[in-house]
């Protein structure tokens, strides 16, 4: 049985716990709006059109901040299309997902939306296809109390109180050549600095995020960051990075570790960015808004028929169906967060409803969990106060993609006499017996130990069987004299909260 020890430190903290950490993402893509958040003959819809049953799923799952409306969407949106009138609102192709677009959910109601979950509005703008004015006209629209053209058509609108968007995307992977109206990095940085500039001038205390590569595996990655920073460096907040992970091969070992790979993508954004700033004198410090993260089975649908000659109304897409080891792939990524939280201050888990999502529904029907709702679900729930840095030593792994890997992977949280530790066990076979030392800690007893795991690490949840993998007690924790031991099954994911 591998044996692993984990120290923390009071002293180690990495940084706050950022509860805007716990962002998703909502594009107009496939069923995550219209009969996932929005369906109006649902028996649980509100007066709005909005499934009450897919609000409280998404009040557990602890979302504080939703990106949107994309996404590749955003790259061909007008805005004004989904304000106003509903009857009057044209129908539109959306050649990123070749998809028709009814607008008949727009800002106005996916704001009074946010409202029923408690999250905050993260809201992006078109620079591929549209430009400069039309995102001065959105933030005017959102924004402004009232008294001009825009604020008062929102009022006229149904909406009297601003929207008050602090934080705006400039675009959406501007480097990838699938997105509509894709650039060059230093033709992005041009259009994305003088937007910025001018959206900073209506209202400087905006937190305005520029696009950065699509991807660690792009081949400009590296060099987008450094070009595009030093066009925008001086009028943008953060950064923003994506990533995917799925199995390759069959080769389970390696996506295990994928937050191997999303460590690595963290420090070289970060030091590029640095190293901009630092040829420019700058005293900014670039954050990172890592605000589209996932297990996605791309490969997968590249080779379905998904897309085809149809122009469909939110058709089925990207329905992946999650496992246990993916479930175990996303709670790792979010403590990789967690562990950098002293610069990643903002991230979103992509997305919210049925596309690769935690929450998945059937329209007329029920909502239900994914594997991949409970780690984000806990995490969010108990991880409070200050992010400490652990020292674990644990025997290792190869991977074929990720290099060498610790079998067991840690973070924790402190807050005050309150404690949290998220553990997992990429062992494909055995249990992992695990030993934290707590004496720098002033938590003396445990109040919650769950774990998720399950004999068969590719176990989903479906329609058929909602309730097929839960999250368990975890009976063998113990705290004694300081030390918390505690055995991890085999492809497991793990939370203890102390007090």
């Amino acid at each position: 049985m591998p044996r692993a020890h984990i120290g923390l430190d009071r002293r180690a903290v990495v940084g706050p716990v950022r509860r805007r950490t716990f962002g998703s993402f909502v594009e107009h893509l496939g069923r995550c709006v219209y009969t996932g958040l929005y369906e109006p003959d649902h028996p649980t819809a509100n007066e709005d059109g909005f499934r009450t049953d897919v609000v409280e799923l998404v009040r557990e799952l602890g979302t504080t901040t939703v990106r949107y409306p994309g996404g590749n969407f955003v790259s061909g949106f007008r805005w004004e299309d989904s304000v106003g009138p509903r009857e009057q609102r044209p129908v539109r192709r959306d050649l990123s997902w070749h998809s028709l677009e009814s607008n008949q959910v727009g800002l106005d109601e996916f704001a009074k939306w946010l409202k029923l979950t408690g999250s905050e509005l993260m809201l992006a703008v078109n620079v591929a296809t549209r430009g400069i004015l039309p995102a001065l006209d959105l933030l005017e629209y959102a924004n402004h109390p009232s008294g001009t053209a825009l604020s008062d058509l929102r009022i006229a609108n149904g909406t009297p109180e601003p929207h008050d968007v602090r934080m705006w995307c400039l675009g959406n992977e501007m480097d990838g050549p699938w997105q509509t109206g894709f650039m060059t990095a230093d033709d992005y940085g041009k259009i994305a600095a003088r937007t910025a500039a001018a959206m900073k001038a209506a209202d400087q205390d905006l937190e305005l995020v520029v696009c950065g590569s699509s991807g660690s595996g792009m081949p400009t990655f590296g060099d987008w960051e450094r070009t595009v920073l030093e066009h925008s460096y001086d009028y943008v907040d953060y950064v923003s990075c994506h990533a995917y992970y799925q199995v390759h091969d069959g080769d389970l070992g390696s996506f295990l570790a994928s937050s191997v790979d999303m460590e690595f993508f963290i420090d070289t954004v970060l030091a590029t960015a640095d190293h901009v700033g630092h040829k420019r004198q700058s005293k900014k410090r670039m954050n990172i808004s890592f605000d589209e993260w996932n297990v996605w089975y791309l490969e997968e649908h590249k080779a379905s028929d998904e897309v085809n000659d149809e122009w469909r109304h939110a058709p089925r897409q990207l329905e992946d169906v999650y496992t246990v080891a993916d479930a175990v792939v996303v709670g790792n990524l979010l403590m990789t967060l967690l562990k950098r939280s002293d610069r990643v201050t903002s991230a979103s888990l992509a997305q919210l409803v049925n596309v690769i999502a935690p929450i998945m529904t059937e329209p007329g029907g029920p909502a239900w969990r994914q594997t991949t709702f409970h780690p984000f679900s806990i995490t969010s729930r108990l991880a409070s106060g200050e992010v400490l840095r652990p020292v674990i030593d644990a025997p290792t792994y190869l991977t074929a993609r990720h290099g060498e890997a610790s079998l067991v992977d840690a973070v924790a949280t402190v807050d005050g006499d309150r404690a949290a530790v998220f553990l997992v066990n990429r062992d494909l076979t055995e249990n992992a017996q695990v030993t934290i030392d707590l004496h720098g800690l002033a938590a003396t007893r445990i109040t919650e130990a769950l774990t998720l795991a399950d004999a068969d690490p590719y176990a989903k949840n479906t329609l058929a069987d909602p309730l097929r993998v839960v999250p368990t007690a975890n009976t063998g924790a113990a705290l004694a004299d300081g030390v918390l031991t505690v055995e991890l099954p085999p492809v497991s994911w793990t939370a203890i909260a102390l007090g």
